[in-house]
């Protein structure tokens, strides 16, 4: 028997708290509608802070660890998230690296209409699909890697190269005043090959991230357009990152 919206959602969050969790595909078979419509229930739902996402459903949010990559959003990365958002208009096209920074952005998108996405990344996909806005979503396919959590390898590459973006959206996992964004992980071209098919190249992250020491440059101060951070970022560091010709900003606290 179908219900109207608010009495499906109520109804959902009654079934995952008594189930402790329960897939897309089985509520959208329970309530007689569509796959599309239960995730944006979910999202929804989750936004009011009465359920959590997980990869093809949802779980009760006291079920959820602390480390969720989707639901435990620090107030500063939303804070960047929305100073990025401005960056943002209508009917663009970008690609999203993975990240937890750059996830605060995805649940802002539904602002705009009319977006084209790429990622490499299941949860930012995960995301996007649940959107009233419904962004066209691209994949970069590829080769699962599980310390960053996305698809990497050269068909990937291959694949990012078919296309041409407005904006690229990255984060960093450590900032180096001299040379750029930094990291453990070997695998850097892919985010290299996104700067390199974006007209704009966006990082996204906190400013202590500049004190993480990471091996390797991920991205050069040459190809950054904009670093988006928090209000927490020294005057001179501030001025040396702007002295290598990239635009800085700082996110009012939220």
């Amino acid at each position: 028997m179908k219900r109207n919206t608010s009495e499906r959602r109520q109804q959902i969050v009654e079934l995952v708290n008594q189930q402790g969790k329960a897939s897309v595909e089985s509520l959208a078979a329970q309530f007689e509608t569509s796959v599309v419509t239960i995730r944006k229930d979910i999202t929804h739902l989750e936004q009011a802070g009465l359920l959590l996402r997980k990869f093809g459903g949802a779980v009760p949010v006291q079920n959820q660890s602390n480390n969720a990559p989707v639901n435990n959003i620090s107030k500063r990365k939303l804070s960047i998230a929305k100073a990025a958002l401005a960056l943002i208009n209508d009917r663009q096209r970008m690609v999203i690296d993975s990240g937890s920074t750059t996830l605060a952005l995805l649940p802002l998108l539904s602002e705009k209409r009319g977006l084209v996405v790429m990622t490499n990344a299941l949860h930012v996909a995960d995301q996007l699909v649940s959107q009233e806005n419904e962004p066209t979503l691209l994949m970069t396919g590829g080769t699962w890697d599980a310390q960053s959590q996305s698809f990497q390898g050269q068909m990937a590459e291959k694949m990012l190269r078919e296309y041409n973006f407005d904006l690229a959206f990255v984060g960093a996992s450590g900032i180096d005043l001299n040379k750029g964004t930094t990291t453990f992980n070997e695998l850097t071209n892919l985010t290299r090959v996104m700067a390199e098919v974006a007209d704009k190249v966006v990082v996204m992250a906190e400013s202590d991230k500049l004190s993480h020491k990471m091996p390797n440059v991920e991205l050069t101060w040459q190809q950054i357009s904009v670093l988006v951070t928090d209000n927490q970022l020294d005057a001179a560091a501030k001025a040396l990152i702007e002295q290598q010709g990239v635009q800085v900003i700082c996110a009012e606290p939220l």
